[in-house]
């Protein structure tokens, strides 16, 4: 069984650039999430998360955001015990994402 793995903030902006085939997900609370995200990102919740894993494209790279990217870590996990091949944590999530594009 394959693990998550992780990511940078600067591999995520490249890959961003350049392929159109990524899914973001980002697993903050919808208040932080409505403030700002990346773009293209799904707000995944508790109340979502049961449909997003059934429709989502699971061939496809994923990458987990969170505040400071521990949280996304065991969702990360989670996606790949789901199905998901190619599954990412983002490294210092949303914030230092954020940092890198302010």
């Amino acid at each position: 069984m394959s693990n998550f793995q992780h990511f940078s903030v600067n591999q995520l902006i490249q890959l961003a650039q350049t392929n159109s085939d990524i899914q973001i997900v980002d697993i903050r609370d919808a208040t932080s999430f409505a403030s700002g995200h990346v773009q293209g990102a799904v707000n995944l919740n508790n109340e979502n998360l049961a449909n997003y894993v059934a429709e989502a494209d699971m061939d496809k790279p994923i990458i987990v955001i969170c505040y400071h990217g521990i949280s996304s870590q065991g969702a990360a996990q989670y996606l790949v015990e789901q199905g998901f091949d190619d599954v990412y944590s983002l490294d210092g999530g949303y914030q230092a994402w954020h940092e890198a594009n302010a």
